[in-house]
C-alpha cells in the first residue's frame, strides 16, 4: 500500500504539483500567460478523457506493477525536457505526453489495486488512506522543494534575475524527476505481480461494459467526481491568489501553496474514518457543503491583503473540503454496487466524465484571470469552484437516494 501512495502522487509532481506550488516563477520563466498554462493543461484533459477508457480495461488485464513502474520511468523522462525550459509547442507536447503516461499507463491500475488491497472492507479508510498518504507525500517533497527553490534564490527573492529565477526552477523540476524516477525503482522491486487471496467476489465474471453503463449510480459518482475535481483545480490558483490579491511574494506564494499539501494527508484520511462510521455519501455531501460555504468566501471579496489569520482559516477550510472529497469519491464505489471484477472499467467511465476540468478548467481560470487582473479575476475563479461544489452536493443526494432505495427494495 504504501508502494501504491507514493506512486500515485510521484506520478502528477511534474505535471501537476509544480504549478500549483510556483506558478508565478513558472509563468515568468517560461514566458507564458495564465491562458497559453491553461491551453496546456487543456491538452493533457484531452489526452487523458481520451486514455481514460482503454485504461480502465487494460487494468483489468494486466499486472498493476508492470503498468504502474512502467508510468512513472516515463513521466520522469518528461522531466529532463521540462528542465530545458522548452519553446511553448513543445511544452504542449509535453504535456499531452504527460496525459498518455500518468492516465492510460497508472490511473485504473492505482484504483482497482486499492480496491483489492481493502479486500471489501472500510473502503472509506482504503481510498482515504491512499489520498491521505498521497497528500503526505506531495506535502513533504513540495516543502523541499520550496526549499531548494529559495536556498538557490538569493536572499533579496524580489532582486532576483530572470537567470537566477530559471536556475531555481530548474532545480526544483530535476528534484521532481529524480523523485518519480526512484519511486518507478519503488514499485517494480515492492509491489507484487499480483494480489495473492486479494478479495474478489466477482472472481468468476469478466467486466461488462453494457451493465456498468446502466447503471445510474456511476453516471452520478461521474458527476460528483467532475464537481469535486474542477474544485481542485481552481485551487492551482491559490499561490497566484496570495500574490496578486493579498501581496505575499513569490517564495511564501509557494509556501502557501506547499501549506495546501499538508493539509491532504489529515483531511482525506480523517474523512475516510468518519465515512466509514457515517457512511461515505453522507460525509460526501458535508464536505461539498463546506467548500460551497468556503470557495464562496473568496469569491464574494471578503478576503482583504492583511487578514493573515482570516486568509489561512478559509485557505484550511477550503483545501480540508476539497482533500476529503478526493479520498472520497472512489470509495464510493461499494456503496453503488458496482462489481469488483469491472472495478478497471468503471474507474474508465467514471474518469471520462469525472476528469473533464483537465480539459476546461485552466483555459477557464487563466480567461477569467487574463480579463479581469488583480483580484476581482480570482473572485471569479472561486465562484466557479463554490458553483461547481453546489452541483455536487445536488449529485451526491441524488447517489444516496438511489442506494438507499436499492437497499431497501
Amino acid at each position: 500500500m504504501i508502494a501504491l501512495v507514493v506512486a500515485g502522487e510521484s506520478v502528477f509532481f511534474l505535471p501537476f504539483v509544480l504549478a500549483r506550488v510556483f506558478r508565478p516563477t513558472l509563468l515568468d520563466v517560461y514566458g507564458l500567460t495564465n491562458l497559453q498554462l491553461g491551453a496546456a493543461f487543456s491538452i493533457y484533459g484531452v489526452v487523458a478523457m481520451i486514455a481514460y477508457f482503454p485504461g480502465g480495461p487494460l487494468a483489468d488485464r494486466f499486472p498493476p506493477r508492470n503498468l504502474i513502474a512502467i508510468a512513472l520511468a516515463t513521466t520522469a523522462a518528461g522531466g529532463l525536457v521540462m528542465a530545458s525550459i522548452p519553446s511553448l509547442p513543445l511544452l504542449m507536447v509535453l504535456y499531452g505526453f504527460w496525459g498518455i503516461t500518468t492516465i492510460l499507463l497508472l490511473w485504473s491500475p492505482l484504483i482497482r489495486a486499492t480496491r483489492e488491497w481493502a479486500g471489501g472492507q472500510l473502503p472509506g479508510r482504503a481510498f482515504g488512506l491512499l489520498d491521505g498518504g498521497r497528500g503526505l507525500v506531495a506535502a513533504l517533497i513540495g516543502s523541499l522543494a520550496v526549499a531548494v527553490f529559495a536556498a538557490v534564490l538569493p536572499v533579496d527573492v524580489q532582486g532576483a534575475t530572470p537567470i537566477q529565477r530559471a536556475e531555481a526552477l530548474r532545480y526544483v523540476i530535476l528534484v521532481f524527476t529524480v523523485s518519480t524516477f526512484a519511486t518507478a525503482l519503488l514499485v517494480w522491486f515492492v509491489l507484487p505481480s499480483t494480489f495473492e487471496g486479494a478479495y474478489d467476489p466477482d472472481k468468476r465474471t469478466t467486466p461488462n461494459l453494457g451493465r456498468v453503463l446502466r447503471m445510474p449510480t456511476v453516471w452520478l459518482q461521474a458527476a460528483i467526481v467532475i464537481c469535486a475535481y474542477a474544485g481542485y483545480k481552481g485551487l492551482d490558483d491559490i499561490s497566484l491568489y496570495a500574490n496578486e490579491a493579498l501581496g505575499f511574494d513569490e517564495v511564501n506564494s509557494a509556501r502557501i501553496g506547499a501549506v495546501t499539501l499538508w493539509v491532504r494527508p489529515v483531511a482525506a484520511i480523517g474523512a475516510g474514518v468518519i465515512a466509514d462510521r457515517i457512511g461515505v455519501t453522507k460525509m460526501t455531501m458535508f464536505s461539498f457543503a463546506a467548500l460551497t460555504l468556503a470557495s464562496g468566501v473568496i469569491a464574494a471579496g471578503l478576503l482583504r491583503p492583511g487578514m493573515v489569520a482570516a486568509f489561512f482559516a478559509t485557505l484550511l477550510a477550503t483545501s480540508a473540503a476539497l482533500f476529503a472529497l478526493r479520498g472520497l469519491y472512489f470509495a464510493i464505489m461499494d456503496e453503488g454496487r458496482i462489481p469488483f471484477a469491472s472495478t478497471g472499467t468503471a474507474v474508465g467511465i467514471v474518469s471520462v466524465v469525472g476528469y473533464m476540468p483537465d480539459v476546461f478548467m485552466g483555459p477557464l481560470m487563466g480567461a477569467l484571470l487574463d480579463r479581469s487582473p488583480g483580484s476581482e479575476g480570482h473572485h471569479h475563479v472561486f465562484a466557479a469552484v463554490s458553483a461547481f461544489a453546489l452541483t455536487g452536493l445536488f449529485a451526491t443526494i441524488g447517489f444516496r437516494r438511489i442506494t438507499r432505495n436499492s437497499i431497501e427494495s
